[in-house]
């Protein structure tokens, strides 16, 4: 069986994160500029591949000047770096099912390999509009210095304005034409 090529699906894809802020709750936000492929082989998964790239202006936390701030050169640098990438260089199959995809994840001009921590791709579907879909869910856990993002303000009660883990989500849907 060949691998099979499927377009990620912007309008039914959720890339998102979560930081603690203020040292007092999650702080949660989103990227709507999301494109990327999944090649996919069903004979054997662990042979596999996706690459997204997120449009860094995308960003939507909300709040319009807590999302400029994002883009300024205190965090994501949008005017140098523009686009955040991720590319899989091996997908691991657990014995529960679940997929590990080791990948290059590129922020702000540094690359760092991470692991998504994967559900299984589901069996394809058809929509009413004759595109095949398949898709997952995955999350991973980075380390925003890791990348460059590194403002922060110290509380005067103690702790800082944004804490270092970031917690990524993502939901995708992939599709191709029947």
């Amino acid at each position: 069986m060949k691998a099979t090529t499927y377009e990620l699906d912007p309008n039914h894809t959720y890339a998102g994160f979560s930081v603690r802020h203020m040292m007092v709750t999650q702080q949660r936000g989103q990227f709507h500029g999301v494109s990327g492929v999944l090649t996919l082989d069903r004979s054997d998964v662990s042979r596999s591949r996706v690459e997204a790239t997120i449009d860094v202006a995308s960003i939507d936390t909300r709040v319009a000047q807590r999302d400029d701030h994002l883009r300024s050169a205190d965090f994501f640098d949008l005017a140098n770096h523009p686009k955040m990438t991720f590319v899989s260089k091996e997908v691991r199959i657990q014995p529960d099912g679940r997929l590990h995809i080791v990948g290059d994840l590129t922020i702000r001009g540094t690359t760092r390999l991470i692991t998504l921590a994967a559900n299984p791709v589901s069996d394809e579907s058809k929509d009413p509009f004759g595109m095949i879909r398949v898709g997952t869910s995955a999350t991973a856990k980075i380390s925003r210095k890791d990348f460059g993002l590194v403002w922060n303000a110290v509380l005067e009660t103690g702790g800082v304005a944004v804490g270092d883990d970031v917690k990524i989500i993502l939901d995708l849907q992939f599709q191709r034409k029947a």
